[in-house]
């Protein structure tokens, strides 16, 4: 029995088979939430895989630079790498902001940023936006780039609107800041989106 249960393990280790156990269900998500890979943290548990091991893992906000500006952001992520960007040009009325349009260089720019680490695609990485709708579709879109373990954070840095009670409407249920993790107003700057 015990040398089942060894090969198992060697085998799952030499696949690159995730040990990571996540409390997410991912069926239970939204849809705009669901990935191709399956691979969901909480903002507690992405605070706690990047802190355990770090070295190993790259960990990207992918919100606008302009949400980081007046929204904060954490200083553990690696880097900013925006999966849409605001279009200043044009305004969504439906949504009542500026239209968001797609990063045409967000597949280049994670490439950078994982060799700036020394990692692969094989290694693992961290998806954060506001709640994560974004980074559920920036992780799919790195899945048919050829990136294997892509993990989203479903609650987000700012977490899930209250659907009741005082704090109805607000991002106030969940996410990285409500979970008291750190974080900042004061964007770092060497961790910032810069076009050119």
């Amino acid at each position: 029995m015990k040398s089942i249960i060894y090969s198992i393990l060697v085998v799952s280790l030499l696949l690159g088979a995730n040990t990571f156990a996540s409390e997410v269900n991912g069926k239970d998500l939204p849809k705009k939430k669901q990935t191709t890979l399956g691979l969901y943290l909480t903002a507690k548990e992405a605070h706690d895989m990047f802190s355990k091991d770090g070295k190993n893992t790259l960990f990207i906000d992918v919100r606008t630079p302009a949400e980081l500006e007046f929204v904060g952001m954490t200083d553990k992520v690696d880097a900013n790498v925006p999966y849409m960007l605001n279009d200043f040009a044009e305004w969504d009325a439906k949504k009542s902001r500026f239209k968001k349009v797609p990063n045409s260089d967000f597949t280049v720019a994670m490439e950078d940023k994982l060799a700036e680490k020394g990692l692969t695609k094989n290694d693992t990485v961290i998806l954060m936006c506001r709640s994560g709708s974004r980074s559920s579709k920036a992780a799919d879109l790195l899945t048919k780039a050829g990136y294997t373990k892509v993990y989203t954070v479903v609650d987000g840095f700012e977490g899930d609107k209250a659907k009741k009670g005082a704090e109805k409407g607000k991002r106030a249920v969940n996410g990285w800041k409500n979970a008291n993790l750190p974080w900042t107003y004061k964007a770092n700057g060497e961790k910032v989106y810069i076009t050119m």
